[in-house]
């Protein structure tokens, strides 16, 4: 599913027009976006966090060069689901394998 995909639905489902589901969708997502600029976690209950989390200095190899580089420490964005959303994905999801 895309983004255009969830703003379809949603307006379909709601009657509103595309273009300001379509701001609303475009304007969360620059929200979550600007928290986690900032240092701020973003918690949305029922459905999931929106975390910063740190990755340690490690040590890493250009294999190409044969040599080895230190990667430094840094922050990456990450999202936890909610338990409930969890359960709902392992429940009506079947396994493909």
């Amino acid at each position: 599913m895309t983004k255009a995909d969830i703003v379809s639905n949603i307006s379909d489902q709601l009657g509103i027009d595309r273009a300001d589901v379509q701001a609303t969708v475009e304007k969360f997502m620059k929200e979550v976006k600007i928290s986690l600029e900032k240092g701020e976690n973003v918690y949305l209950r029922g459905f999931g966090s929106f975390v910063i989390k740190t990755r340690a200095e490690k040590t890493g190899r250009n294999i190409s060069k044969n040599v080895a580089i230190k990667i430094p420490a840094h922050n990456i964005p990450s999202f936890k689901p909610a338990k409930i959303f969890v359960q709902g994905v392992k429940s009506k999801v079947p396994v493909s394998e």
